[in-house]
């Protein structure tokens, strides 16, 4: 009884890890091409996010930001 569940279990898991393999369409790839859907998102977002990572932090070495945590330069 505890191997039938085990073979189910395994078996359930093959076929939703082999459901997720497929190839994307060329007319798909523009929904992949946008800028939204890059790892870092927008470029100018993510400068001003490290920007103000870089003044809250108190103590941050090697990231070219001078100023202390009060977040003037």
């Amino acid at each position: 009884m505890i191997f039938l569940s085990w073979v189910s279990a395994l078996f359930l898991l093959m076929i939703s890890t082999l459901s997720g393999c497929s190839s994307v369409k060329p007319w798909e790839k523009q929904n992949l091409a946008k800028p939204e859907m890059t790892f870092e998102g927008d470029r100018l977002d993510s400068g001003y996010s490290e920007h103000i990572y870089g003044s809250k932090e108190a103590a941050s070495g090697g990231a070219g930001v001078g100023g202390g945590g009060c977040g003037c330069n």
